[in-house]
């Protein structure tokens, strides 16, 4: 069973909360780390490329998304989710 978190990231210069379970955190960081980047600038460029979705979800199709194409950048997938 798998642990919700709420953190704070600041994105555009305001602070927002999101919840995620332990396993999307996870993901992040991985991914972040692969790319050479931070979780933030990550959730970043996630929430810029977000269609009406709330942003936890949209991590979520992202993380899942990067798992099963492990090549591809995070913002061209969630693009075209």
């Amino acid at each position: 069973m798998s642990l919700v978190a709420k953190r704070s990231v600041t994105l555009g210069g305001h602070k927002t909360s999101v919840t995620l379970e332990d396993e999307f955190w996870d993901a992040l960081r991985m991914i972040a780390h692969r790319d050479k980047t931070t979780v933030a600038s990550l959730v970043g460029r996630i929430n810029q490329t977000r269609n009406k979705s709330n942003l936890s979800s949209a991590i979520r199709r992202s993380a899942m998304a990067a798992d099963r194409e492990k090549q591809k950048p995070i913002v061209s997938i969630n693009a075209a989710a």
